[in-house]
């Protein structure tokens, strides 16, 4: 019985040092690398970075449209929609959906880090690529 209760302890201690090692080697996997992106994403979803989005025809290698903000981007892969938020100087928010298919792809780059005018952002159809559709200005 004596040996059995040993087998067992040996049995118990070897498992639990394998756990610690595994949790050991799982939490040094936390990078610098990894903690900044994180961050950086945080900050981004908050409205506190500068960010470009644009889409790209990819049969015609022809930029669709571009969006320049403090932007909230999110992709839904039910709907193959990029989903983008900008909040608005009084406080509220306006969402936009932009449809993604087999022929168009998106870029996002982040322009700064710095805090900057969250409610000012820009979103830009380039008309000679949607036909038959026709932007007019009353300049």
């Amino acid at each position: 019985m004596d040996n059995t209760k040993r087998s067992v302890a040996a049995t118990v201690a070897f498992i639990l040092a394998v756990v610690g090692i595994i949790a050991t080697l799982g939490l040094s996997g936390c990078t610098e690398r990894s903690q900044v992106s994180y961050n950086l994403s945080q900050d981004a979803d908050n409205f506190n970075v500068r960010r470009r989005v644009t889409v790209i025809n990819m049969r015609s290698d022809k930029v669709l449209l571009q969006m320049e903000g403090c932007l909230s981007i999110e992709t839904d892969p039910e709907t193959d929609e990029l989903n983008i938020v900008a909040e608005l100087p009084n406080g509220k928010y306006q969402k936009h959906f932009i449809y993604l298919n087999d022929w168009t792809m998106y870029t996002v780059e982040q322009i700064d880090s710095t805090k900057t005018d969250k409610y000012n952002y820009e979103f830009n159809f380039l008309p000679q690529e949607l036909p038959g559709v026709k932007i007019t200005s009353k300049d």
